[in-house]
């Protein structure tokens, strides 16, 4: 469409337009935005608003991170696809680079979270066929309540949210599901018949930021370990450096045998996704046994190189780490004053609100109007719940504004 096209419409008319022509899958805050840079997102009638939701983590390095940006430019001139119907220039020394950035033998690189997710879930149960010896067709992968994987209908299969499954029956079998952060659940299950994997996020993030007991993932690992079943771990939210260290099994000293990466891989400028393991596990997949007509491509790799040395570069983990024990603080004593609030949780800068109300109240949702009229972009996550992830490069100035910005529409409420 022609730019001046785009003139033509006013923001209340785009809505309308997606409303209209678009499926009704999601339900988006009003605000149509146009631009953005760093921590900051623009409307269309150039209100500045900080952006605390990073698209649910994607935007870790900022918005439109000029390296970042200028990788895809400078790809985007020379090659987008190949397929892997045939090598290309830029694949090869991506796996390389990733693979010793998070320290694994190899990458099998895809495009979206939900997809590095579903490719696991295949590379767990071929694994348990061809190393294990499980019976063809008999494995199992345990499952943690309230997860949430992505929705597809391999992984939907496995949520406890009734809005994630109800009307789209039969689920796909051979999946158990045990309750989170209950090691003793997990050991009733773990060394049964035919267990090839644990599938967990270690911080569960659309589940409202639900942190597990310190000691948890450990338990996790030697379990694990110790019965020979797969630990894999969804990082494709509190992965590169959201929560504070490069992965959020960092904070326990632990290393999965699977590690599914998306998001942030890329710094919000290209779906890019990954899922990451060792040659025991990884060769169990021969060729034409698993692909993507679009994962490796080169624009891809390019851009998911910058954005991980943007990362590096910046000492982004270390910013999260140090603003989020500023900001967690800052919050617990907005809690302590206030009665609308229940509690404040989280880990680096991905952390959440609780609201003293039910989960079906429109609280939530009403209180991130008024952050919006003020300046402040978030969104509810069971109706109660307010996640506040702003992109990694935010300042301490920056995040004492948003602070004052959060009490004052919370005091005001």
């Amino acid at each position: 469409m022609k730019e001046d096209l785009m003139t033509m419409y006013n923001p209340q008319q785009l809505m309308n337009l997606e409303h209209q022509f678009g499926a009704h899958n999601y339900h988006p805050l009003p605000v149509v935005l146009s631009k953005g840079e760093g921590v900051f997102l623009w409307d269309m009638n150039g209100k500045r608003y900080y952006d605390f939701l990073s698209a649910y983590s994607a935007v870790n390095q900022g918005h439109c991170h000029p390296r970042i940006i200028s990788a895809l430019q400078k790809q985007a001139s020379l090659l987008t696809l190949t397929s892997r119907a045939f090598y290309n220039d830029k694949l090869g020394i991506y796996e390389e680079y990733i693979t010793q950035y998070f320290g694994y033998d190899k990458v099998l690189p895809v495009n979206t979270g939900v997809e590095a997710v579903e490719t696991a879930l295949k590379l767990c149960r071929k694994w348990a066929y061809s190393s294990k010896g499980i019976e063809e067709n008999r494995a199992r992968i345990i499952f943690v309540s309230n997860n949430f994987h992505g929705r597809t209908l391999g992984v939907i299969s496995a949520s406890t949210d009734p809005t994630s499954t109800t009307g789209f029956g039969p689920y796909v079998p051979g999946y158990e599901i045990i309750p989170y952060n209950d090691i003793g659940s997990l050991m009733d299950v773990i060394g049964q018949e035919n267990v090839a994997g644990f599938i967990f996020e270690p911080i569960q993030g659309e589940a409202g930021v639900i942190v597990p007991d310190d000691g948890y993932i450990s338990k996790v690992r030697d379990l694990c370990t110790r019965h020979n079943v797969l630990m894999i771990a969804d990082e494709v939210q509190t992965g590169v450096a959201r929560t504070g260290k490069l992965i959020c099994c960092d904070h326990a000293n632990v290393r999965p045998d699977v590690l599914i990466l998306g998001k942030a891989l890329s710094g919000g400028v290209f779906p890019v996704s990954a899922v990451l393991a060792d040659d025991e596990i990884m060769l169990s997949i021969k060729p034409g046994e698993h692909g993507s007509t679009f994962g490796g491509n080169p624009l891809a790799c390019v851009v998911a190189m910058e954005a991980l040395e943007v990362v590096k570069d910046e000492q982004l983990a270390d910013n999260a780490e140090k603003l989020g024990r500023i900001f967690r603080r800052r919050m617990k004593e907005i809690v302590d004053q206030s009665p609308l609030i229940r509690e404040v949780r989280g880990k680096g800068l991905l952390n959440a609100i609780e609201i003293n109300d039910t989960s079906d109240s429109s609280t939530g949702w009403d209180l991130c109007i008024k952050l919006r009229d003020n300046g402040l972009l978030a969104k509810p996550t069971h109706g109660n719940i307010i996640r506040f992830a702003p992109p990694l490069v935010i300042t301490e100035e920056q995040l004492e504004e948003c602070v004052e910005i959060i009490a004052r529409t919370i005091n005001n409420f």
